[in-house]
């Protein structure tokens, strides 16, 4: 059975308006940096066009006050809120049903206070789409399940200032209950330029003595409107989904688990802080290289 067409478009509109969320905080192997060297976007609004310098670094997004400091090794937590400020656990990180992979992208740069994200040479240092095919969850439920924390290790890389672009790319999961049966699985990702794009950049200083030199890519042009996972459907039975841009450096591409992905939070909520540190603390306490 069809739903009418203004039930469509009813469907289609509160989707529209459901979510919105950035990156704003940081954490160097599990000491808390806050903002302090957070790109923060001038809003929550998400990015929809690949080919718009806003791709890069998001809109309105002016230099932070300082670089926050790692080694290759380290372990470095983004952490993403719906609203601007916000670091309570009580709302889901992204809502509105936003389905989708978070991707971490790091660029060596001469100035990471200066350099233009949409200047600079991207490789990929982390990735998850889905989590798992059976059943199906994806990573930002995990995302979600984790007070908007994601985890990843700095790969081999040379010493230097980078800058680290933490994104999100959201497609509707709309499901309109009619009182006795499932009628529509609804988004906006399977019309070409309707994914949704969340990405924040943070400013790096890079130690250590790494050597590593990956391939790169550009931003406006790793992305392209119609690649398979970003104009895409999304439905409550899919189980494959292919994670755009190119293969991560210095680890293996994001596979889905064939078994439940676990729901239970790796991140401690209780230990969630309510307000952003003034200035870095020490990461050197819990590892790096």
């Amino acid at each position: 059975m069809k739903l009418p067409l203004v039930l469509l478009t009813a469907a289609a509109n509160v989707a529209g308006v459901v979510a919105h969320a950035t990156f704003q905080q940081m954490w160097v192997n599990g000491v808390d940096q806050g903002n302090y060297c957070a790109r923060t976007p001038a809003n929550n609004n998400p990015v929809s066009s690949v080919t718009s310098n806003d791709i890069a670094c998001n809109a309105g997004a002016s230099s932070a006050a300082g670089l926050c400091s790692v080694n290759p090794g380290d372990k470095v937590t983004v952490e993403m809120h719906q609203q601007p400020g916000q670091r309570s656990c009580s709302n889901e990180s992204i809502g509105g049903a936003h389905y989708g992979p978070v991707i971490i992208y790091m660029a060596k740069v001469s100035d990471a206070k200066s350099a233009a994200g949409s200047s600079a040479a991207w490789f990929k240092v982390a990735e998850m789409g889905l989590a798992s095919s059976n059943p199906i969850y994806w990573a930002v439920q995990v995302l979600n399940d984790n007070c908007g924390h994601y985890t990843f290790t700095v790969p081999n890389i040379s010493p230097g200032q980078y800058l680290l672009r933490a994104e999100v790319i959201g497609a509707y999961l709309w499901v309109w209950m009619l009182p006795t049966y499932l009628t529509l699985a609804l988004h906006v990702a399977n019309s070409v330029g309707g994914a949704q794009f969340y990405m924040t950049c943070y400013q790096l200083n890079v130690g250590g003595s790494g050597t590593g030199n990956p391939p790169t890519v550009k931003f406006p042009g790793a992305y392209k409107a119609n690649d398979p996972g970003i104009h895409y459907t999304l439905w409550l039975s899919q189980t494959t989904y292919q994670i755009p841009g190119p293969t991560p450096y210095g680890t293996s591409p994001a596979t889905p688990a064939k078994t439940p992905y676990p729901k239970t939070a790796t991140w401690n909520k209780a230990l969630q802080p309510s307000t952003v540190p003034s200035t870095p603390a020490s990461t050197s306490i819990a590892g790096g290289a």
